[in-house]
This record gives C-alpha cells, sequence and structure tokens, in this order.
C-alpha cells in the first residue's frame, strides 16, 4: 500500500529514541523528512545519524517540548526550510517514578506531568495547524496511553490525568480542523519493549505478559505501523478516534 507520505514533512517530539525514533523511521521510510525535537543533544545527533544511515533526511530540533517560545520558532523555521509541515506526532512524554498517592502528591509533580505531556501536545498542535491549512493535508497523532481507561495503577493519577485529557484535546481538535483536510487521532498504547522495560525484574515482565491476551509486550516498530497510516493519504476519513494498541488489554490495573 502506497501511504502517500513521499516529501512530506513530519515534525516528532521525542523522536530521538524508543517509540519516537520507530515513529521517525517509519514515517522516513515511506519518503517523510522527519524533523526530530529532543531535549539530548547527544541521543538527538545519534538518531539523525541512524536515520541517515537508511537513507531518511531528518534533522532535530533541541529544547524542551513544552516551551512555548521554542515551539514557535521551531515551526516557523522548519516551515521556513522545507515549504510545508503536514504531520505532527506529539509523541514527548516523562515515566512515574517516582510515583505518589493522591494525598501525598507534591503540586510540582502533578505541574511537571500536565506540563510536559498535554501542554507540548496543545502548543505544537496550535503551532501547525496554519501550515496544514495552508497545505490542504495534515494529520496530528497525540500519545495517550491504556491508562486512560482503567486509570493506572495507585500513585499515577497525574500521568492518568493527563493522558485522558490528551484524548478529549484531540476529539475536540478534530472537530476544528477536519474540514480543513485535517485530522487529528489518538493512540493509546500499553507495554512496549524500550529500554524502561528492559529494567523490569523478571517477575515484573512475566505479570505484564501473562495477564496481557496477545502474551507479550508490544514492539516500538508495531506502534509506529499503526502511526504510519495514520498519517497517510489512505486514512483521510479516520479522525477524532483513540486507538487502543495494547494487545486487548482494555482493564488494566497494575495489582490484578
Amino acid at each position: 500500500m502506497d501511504l502517500g507520505l513521499q516529501g512530506k514533512v513530519a515534525i516528532i517530539t521525542g523522536g530521538a529514541r524508543g517509540i519516537g525514533l520507530a515513529h521517525a523511521r517509519a514515517l522516513g521510510r515511506e519518503g517523510a523528512i522527519i524533523v526530530i525535537n529532543e531535549l539530548d543533544a547527544k541521543a538527538a545527533a545519534q538518531a539523525v545519524e541512524e536515520l541517515a544511515r537508511d537513507d531518511i533526511l531528518a534533522v532535530s530540533c533541541l529544547g524542551d517540548a513544552a516551551d512555548e517560545a521554542l515551539v514557535v520558532e521551531t515551526v516557523a523555521q522548519v516551515a521556513q526550510r522545507f515549504g510545508r509541515i503536514d504531520i505532527l506526532v506529539n509523541n514527548a512524554g516523562i515515566g512515574v517514578k517516582p510515583a505518589y498517592p493522591v494525598e501525598n502528591m507534591p503540586a510540582q509533580a502533578w505541574d511537571q506531568m500536565i506540563h510536559v505531556h498535554m501542554k507540548s501536545t496543545f502548543l505544537w498542535s496550535r503551532e501547525v495547524i496554519p501550515h496544514m491549512k495552508a497545505g490542504g493535508f495534515g494529520r496530528i497523532v497525540n500519545t495517550s496511553s491504556m491508562n486512560f481507561t482503567g486509570g493506572g495503577r495507585p500513585g499515577v493519577a497525574h500521568y492518568a490525568a493527563a493522558k485522558a485529557g490528551i484524548l478529549g484535546f484531540t476529539q475536540t481538535l478534530s472537530k476544528e480542523v477536519g474540514p480543513f483536510g485535517i485530522t487529528a487521532n489518538a493512540i493509546a498504547p500499553g507495554y512496549v519493549e524500550t529500554d524502561l522495560i528492559a529494567q523490569f525484574s523478571d517477575e515484573m515482565r512475566h505479570r505484564l505478559t501473562s495477564q496481557n491476551p496477545v502474551g507479550r509486550t508490544c514492539q516500538p516498530s508495531e506502534v509506529a505501523a499503526l502511526v504510519a497510516f495514520l498519517c497517510s493519504s489512505q486514512a483521510g476519513f479516520i479522525n477524532g478516534e483513540h486507538v487502543c494498541i495494547d494487545g486487548g488489554r482494555r482493564d488494566f490495573y497494575w495489582g490484578s
């Protein structure tokens, strides 16, 4: 299937490692030009080099994905350099360690989670929309989590709230941008085989796999394949959706 991504310009936040890098590779292999936003300069450089070995044109922009001035400047520079912005994958995020019960949660921990996940998603979306409107085409994919259903394990209310908020944002955004040839969708991954999962104990990994109907964790490439399709010309009538990619485990609860 031709996804129609040749020459499209894609911005991926948090795109230098793990799932974000898999997104970059999947879109790049379909002919898209990749712009990686990343906080870690070393990781960004390594990602650009790795993608270049696959004959993928990629550049990086360094900084906090939720820094308004950075987002405004970066989007303007990308549009000026490439003449277009077609795809945005809001992938930037942070983990949930340490976890806090709500009664003990510092306001700073709550604010940081909302800042990184929700504010960055809002800012990048806001800034790319005019460029997508000008081109008559746009694909925005936001990253939620399976935690939006069961709420996640105790101690991560701030994370679950941020990911649920992204779904509400996406569904409203889809109504605003749909008339202009732009779609906005969200993905809700389960446990994906990243560096974080690799650090889990054998016992924890067994729990994750044994409690999943598919009997394993997800590969980053599987999430990226979904995102590549949602970004394609073939997916123009998929709008305002959240797509779970969790092996069928909708009732997630850490202690179950």
